[in-house]
Formats: C-alpha cells, structure tokens, sequence
C-alpha cells in the first residue's frame, strides 16, 4: 500500500505521541493523588486524632471531685486556725503575718464581702469570704506563689487564680472614691500645700511626683512591648503623694518601654494640670516675697520642666542659690520615693517578678495602692518609724529602715545626676 503525504495538508496528531501524552496525564494525575494522600496524613488525620483523645478525656472519669487533704480546710488550713490564734493571743504577729491589725481585716472583710460572696449550690458549698480575702492579702504581702499558698490555706491553685483579681477589684471598687481622691478645690490644694510647706520647708508645692517599674513576666506575644530600659519587663506606676506618703494620684498600666516623658504626657494630670481643670488655687506671694507665684508640683529630671511642674537645677556650675533651691526640692521629692518605699515593704508582691498578664496586674498593684492608703489613714503612727528623717544636729538626711528591707526597689530614672542634688546642698 502506498502512502501519499501531501505537505500543504495539515497533519494529525500521532498514536505514538496520542499514548505518550495519555500516560504523562495519567503520571500527574498519580502524582496528586499521592500529594492529597501526603496530606491528609500530615493534617486530617492528626487532627482527628487529637479529636479522639478529647472525646476519650471527657469521657474518663475524674479520680476526686475534691483531693481529701483540700477537704480538711477548716481543721489544718491557715485561715481557721493559725490566723484565728494569732488574732486571739498575739495581735502583733498577726499584723507581721498579714501586714495589717485584725481590726483593719474585718473592716475589710465586711464592706467587701457583698462584692465577693457566692452563693452555696447541690454541688458544694462556696469559700468562704474571709478565705479569699486571707489568701489576697497574704499574697499580696509576701508575694507567695499560688502553689505555697495553696499548701497554706488548702486552696486549690486553680481557685485562687480566679479570684485574686475579683477581691482586687472589690478592694478598689469599696475604698477608691474615699482614700485615693485628687484635690479639687482650693480649699484642698492649700491644705496639701501646707502640708509641704510646714513639714519639708517648701512653699507652694502641693505634691511630689515619680514612677516605679513593677516588674513581670513577658506577656503572650508581648515582643518587646513591655521590655525597659533597666532589662526586665514592666508595666508603670506613676504616683502624686502628698507631704503624709499617700498617693493622691494615679496612672497604672503605661508600657515599660515607654519614656518618662511620653507616659506623663498621656496621663489625666498633666491634661488637668495644661488646662486648669484641677482647681489650683490663684498665685500668692511666698513668705517673705511680695510678687505672686503659681502652685505646682516637683519631680525629677525626667520630667518636663512647666510652670506648674518644678524639677532641679543641672548639676553644673551652680551657684549658691540653685545648690540650695536643689536642696528644698530634694528633701520635698524624696516624700515619693518613700512613699514607694512603703509600699513595696507591705506588698512584697511589687519586689517579685508577677505572673499576671497586665490587666490583671494593673488590678493588683491598684488595690496595694489603696491598702497603703488605708493603712496610714488608720495608724500613721505606725510608719513614721520607717521613713527616712532629718538630724535635727546635722540638718543630713538619714536613710529608713525600709530601704534597707526593700534594697531591690526601682525607682523610676534612679540613676540620674538630680538624685545628689541635697549632697551638694549641705
């Protein structure tokens, strides 16, 4: 047979090539089945693996519905016996214990019972109030971790984790309106202001104002958002004390990472303080003066330097007159390191590294705040032994006991030249 092939026809496509191709077709087509197969071994089927294993757990019953020893709470547990006999026979260790008199934890316990109370259910009884209270109290004192408190007070750990911020909350709730409450009034501000003026010998000052870094663990994908200058994360406590170490205002929460500068900025002070808001009282002449001068607050080189915001003469070249001016300033400034000083000898907890997530620090480092209060409101006797004072011989500044109990306090911008400014001055 003759084949005639005529080149100006089109020619068709091959046998030969027509099953090369086919099989090509049918080699991809493998490959992706293998490629689906691949996949769902690496991804569906783990999957429903773990979702088994979720289904087995629940289905498992629990060993105890309550370990016996936790059931043993009022015959072994701190609360109803340790703290009961020291309230009885030793009143004193009883406040070493909880760094508060037993009549300070019953006034707390009462008004703050009704925002923590939970009521009994056929499954079991709820803790008591006094229990939680106890358990916050004595964590924020001692800084204990939850384990070592559970062994303590029979508590098991993933109960007080849920309530230490509520009773927190319950704390500020109760006593905010009434102990940490910014002057409004002249009235108010002249009675701060001669606080200043006749205990640190500084006219017109009507607060002290600093930071502190409350140190914690890095936050879940935190990064670096929290991480400062000093090498450890933290979230910010700003403070304005008054001349008897309570704090008058507050700002908790501002990032670590953030300068001085920049979280006063942001806070509610400062915008009161720009457009009149706060209630200061007009200008009047100092003693002895006869030209008119505004009311304002000192704080240290950190700060910005306003007309209603003092803050020291740089450290160089000084004359006589800004050595002593530093010197005033110093002595009124330091009303707010020790009033941090305080705080962190009765609340351990701010000396250790938190684990909370910040909310739930901001809550914490609040009610602390708010306790401090309390407690020189109720005995201010009580801390006076603890401050740093003044040689009535020497005129020199000698330091407190609590810097010596609390030695791994931050203060905030502590390494800056303005902190020797009363050394220069004598």
């Amino acid at each position: 047979m003759d084949f005639n092939f005529d080149m100006d026809m089109p020619m068709g496509i091959d046998e030969t090539e027509a099953l090369h191709e086919a099989t090509g077709t049918m080699l991809q087509l493998g490959r992706g089945v293998l490629q689906i197969v691949e996949l769902y071994r690496e991804l569906i089927q783990p999957r429903q693996a773990a979702a088994e294993e979720r289904r087995r757990m629940r289905r498992r019953q629990k060993r105890w519905w309550v370990k016996t020893w936790l059931t043993r709470r009022v015959d072994q547990g701190h609360y109803d016996n340790l703290m009961k006999e020291l309230e009885l026979e030793d009143p004193a260790a009883f406040k070493n214990f909880m760094q508060m008199e037993p009549a300070m934890f019953q006034e707390i316990l009462q008004r703050i019972t009704p925002r923590i109370e939970k009521q009994d259910t056929f499954w079991r009884k709820a803790l008591e109030p006094g229990v939680k209270l106890a358990i916050t109290i004595c964590f924020l004192a001692t800084g204990d971790s939850y384990k070592s408190l559970m062994y303590n007070f029979r508590v098991h750990t993933s109960t007080i984790c849920k309530f230490i911020q509520p009773v927190c909350e319950a704390i500020i709730a109760e006593y905010s309106a009434e102990l940490v409450c910014c002057p409004k009034s002249p009235q108010a501000w002249l009675q701060v202001a001669q606080g200043f003026e006749s205990k640190w010998n500084l006219p017109h000052c009507i607060g002290a104002i600093d930071g502190k870094h409350i140190a914690m663990k890095c936050p879940k994908n935190g990064g670096s958002s929290f991480y400062n200058y000093k090498g450890f994360h933290a979230i910010v406590l700003r403070a304005l004390v008054d001349a008897d170490y309570k704090f008058l205002a507050l700002d908790v929460g501002a990032s670590g990472s953030g300068s001085d500068g920049g979280i006063f900025e942001c806070t509610d002070l400062k915008r009161c303080m720009e457009d009149g808001s706060i209630g200061l009282p007009p200008p009047s002449p100092l003693p002895g003066g006869d030209r008119p001068v505004g009311y304002y607050i000192v704080g240290d080189d950190a700060f910005p330097l306003k007309t209603w915001l003092m803050k020291p003469v740089p450290s160089r070249n000084l004359i006589i007159e800004d050595r002593i001016y530093n010197y005033r300033l110093s002595r009124a400034r330091r009303v707010v390191e020790n009033a941090f000083g305080l705080l962190t000898s009765r609340f351990r907890c701010l000396l250790t590294t938190l684990p909370q997530e910040p909310d739930k620090l901001e809550s914490i480092v609040l009610a602390c705040c708010i306790l401090h209060n309390l407690m020189c409101t109720r005995y201010p006797a009580l801390q006076n032994d603890m401050l740093d004072r003044e040689d009535p011989e020497t005129h020199n500044v000698v330091n407190g006991p609590w810097r010596e109990s609390t030695a791994a306090l931050l203060s905030l911008e502590s390494w800056m030249g303005s902190h020797n400014a009363s050394h220069q001055a004598r």
